[in-house]
């Protein structure tokens, strides 16, 4: 991965988890102010012993801490990360957090959370009424597939046409990497040569298929030349043209755009013959390829190939659309959490990922689109995970409210102070952990 491609990702995170951060504090924020419950800090990032800006309105200080891992509000009267004891120590003050009523303490806490699916919920309306919905049909993947070694494994070939999993119809091609890891999925049907066939998925697939993190399965497209890369073998030579047609190398017939890299790159250092159609003109064309057995010539569109389907929506449309989008989400999300816990075939180790897994979710070039689906993801997931009952979370603080609130009585502070170091000791812990496994398999792992 170039500097470049690793700035852009970079990029494209940090300015995502700026904006969920800055929303979800806003979150706590505004109904803090409403409630006339005192906010000392306001700060995107963590600011242990020194801050990059920060500057005082009132009775807050609004900051950029230096340790890009979140952010935080801090409210006076409130058992937080900060455990402040001293300020604790003394009696309530009708501006703090532990002098409101339980009600009003417990839309600040469920506000974070609000703020998170409230986002997701707008971002996917507004992409869906700006951008609509294009999708690749299952049925209009009229070429077959390629598939890769894993696929190959189960008896899987190129060219099949995937039509079902677990003999239930999946109609967007798009989703049957998904359905096969949500159904936990005992069979992948196919039609080959006109028939249709059924193949048993072993155990060891699917957690494999979590590992290599990509689809086992890509749709085949004739290769017609697009234009080429600055520089690249078919660059320089001035051999090839814009419109010509991919058909064989070496005399073996290869006239899809996955089936023609995958064969180019058994030719390493070599030289080779590529057939090409031009017009209505046969040619031949010999290519010596160097280490990386690439020619450098961009496909077509794979787009006017197929007949994707397209639903627009109006502002109406969306907002319900977008609601029932987050929720699809939310849920499929939750389904992949609950292998990690019930699944033998999922293993924790290769499934759990911290920033740098988040961050290669991004393209590698700058998408508008792409990065605000990641986002308005994000987001959900964001809220998700603030909503577990764990001390230090926001959840946890709506677990002792509820409590609270129902029994009469409130928890003792010294309980909650237990609680709250608890949970932050359970968090830096899956935090180091995530994150060790990202440095493990993305660094240390290609050093050895």
């Amino acid at each position: 991965m170039t500097t470049e491609v690793i700035l852009v990702k970079a990029g494209q995170l940090l300015l995502s988890l700026s904006i969920l951060v800055v929303l979800h504090e806003l979150g706590h924020f505004i109904p803090a102010k409403l409630f006339k419950t005192r906010v000392e800090k306001f700060y995107l990032f963590f600011d242990p012993w020194f801050s990059l800006f920060k500057i005082k309105k009132g009775e807050t200080e609004y900051g950029i801490g230096w340790l890009p891992l979140g952010g935080y509000v801090k409210i006076s009267g409130m058992i937080d990360e900060s455990m402040d004891k001293e300020a604790m120590a003394k009696p309530p003050q009708p501006y703090e957090f532990r002098a409101k009523p339980a009600w009003q303490r417990l839309i600040i806490m469920v506000g974070g959370v609000t703020v998170n699916v409230l986002l997701a919920i707008l971002i996917y309306s507004m992409i869906l009424w700006h951008w609509g919905e294009k999708y690749l049909p299952t049925d209009a993947v009229k070429y077959g597939v390629t598939v890769d070694s894993l696929a190959q494994s189960i008896g899987l070939r190129d060219g099949d046409k995937i039509v079902s999993v677990n003999h239930q119809k999946v109609d967007r091609f798009g989703a049957i990497t998904g359905k096969v890891i949500l159904r936990e999925a005992k069979s992948i049907e196919v039609v080959r040569d006109g028939k249709e066939m059924s193949f048993p998925v072993p155990a060891g697939f699917i957690n494999a298929l979590l590992k290599q993190k990509e689809p086992f399965a890509y749709v085949r497209y004739p290769y017609y030349a697009d234009r080429f890369e600055k520089g690249s073998i078919a660059d320089k030579g001035g051999m090839f043209k814009p419109g010509d047609q991919m058909l064989s190398i070496n005399n073996l017939s290869v006239p899809y755009f996955t089936d023609f890299a995958k064969e180019l790159r058994k030719h390493k250092n070599e030289e080779v013959t590529i057939g090409i159609l031009r017009g209505k003109d046969s040619l031949t064309i010999p290519v010596k390829l160097d280490n990386k057995a690439q020619l450098g010539i961009y496909p077509q569109d794979p787009e006017k190939f197929f007949d994707y389907k397209v639903v627009n929506y109006t502002l109406p449309q969306a907002i319900p659309a977008g609601f029932m989008m987050s929720i699809d989400k939310l849920v499929g999300y939750v389904q992949q959490l609950r292998l990690i816990f019930v699944s033998k075939e999922v293993k924790v180790s290769e499934s759990l990922g911290g920033f740098m897994s988040i961050g290669n979710l991004f393209p590698e070039a700058w998408d508008w689109l792409t990065f605000w689906e990641m986002t308005a993801f994000l987001s959900i997931i964001l809220a998700f995970m603030n909503i577990l009952p764990i001390p230090a979370l926001d959840g946890g603080h709506v677990l002792f409210l509820l409590y609270e609130i129902i029994t009469g009585r409130k928890p003792g502070e010294k309980f909650l102070e237990y609680a709250q170091i608890a949970g932050m000791v359970i968090l830096f812990g899956l935090l180091l952990l995530a994150n060790g496994l990202d440095f493990w398999r993305n660094i240390i792992s290609k050093w050895f």
